[in-house]
């Protein structure tokens, strides 16, 4: 959401505009790892223009810069998806999921007992089960359910972030 702010005339209200779709290309490009950047909030209260030098180029540029710059400085974070998932599975099977859950950043939040089977209750990184029908079905022999549908957003682990980051800007990179 972009907030004009502007009092006295510091900026003409022409430039205005301009300033705006700077900052809506630098959320949309991303400024940590090239992922679009949502619910952020741009308020402009301050600057100055000159009559021969200022071109609606120069404040698009100036808002694009200004915004990566106050970003940084607000130390940015990665967020991902949680997904919720039950996963009903033979008894005999409980232990092998749940330390599979768990070894995908899982935390798991129940388990219901039924006859025979049981059910585990889950929230786990969509990134680490975007396959998990397939590994299910392996672990269980085909005897293993799941529903899955997304929860929350959760911040990425500082460790991971950094290699998200440093993989995508290596992407980006050979890319350009």
């Amino acid at each position: 959401m972009f907030e004009d702010k502007i009092v006295g005339g510091a900026i003409p209200k022409t430039y205005i505009p301009a300033v705006e779709k700077g900052i809506e290309e630098a959320m949309a490009n991303g400024v940590i790892a090239h992922y679009p950047m949502v619910d952020v909030k741009v308020k402009l209260y301050d600057g100055s223009y000159h009559n021969v030098d200022s071109s609606e180029m120069a404040f698009k540029i100036a808002g694009s810069l200004g915004f990566k710059k106050g970003i940084l400085d607000c130390r940015p974070i990665l967020i991902e998806p949680v997904m919720n998932m039950e996963i009903v599975v033979p008894n005999d099977q409980v232990g092998d999921v749940m330390g599979d859950l768990n070894s995908k950043r899982g935390k798991i939040q129940g388990i219901d007992p039924q006859e025979g089977s049981q059910t585990i209750h889950a929230h786990v990184p969509m990134a680490e089960v975007l396959n998990y029908a397939a590994d299910l079905t392996s672990m269980t022999g085909g005897r293993g359910m799941l529903v899955m549908e997304f929860d929350h957003y959760e911040d990425v682990p500082d460790h991971l972030m950094k290699k998200i980051i440093d993989s995508e800007n290596q992407n980006f990179e050979e890319k350009h």
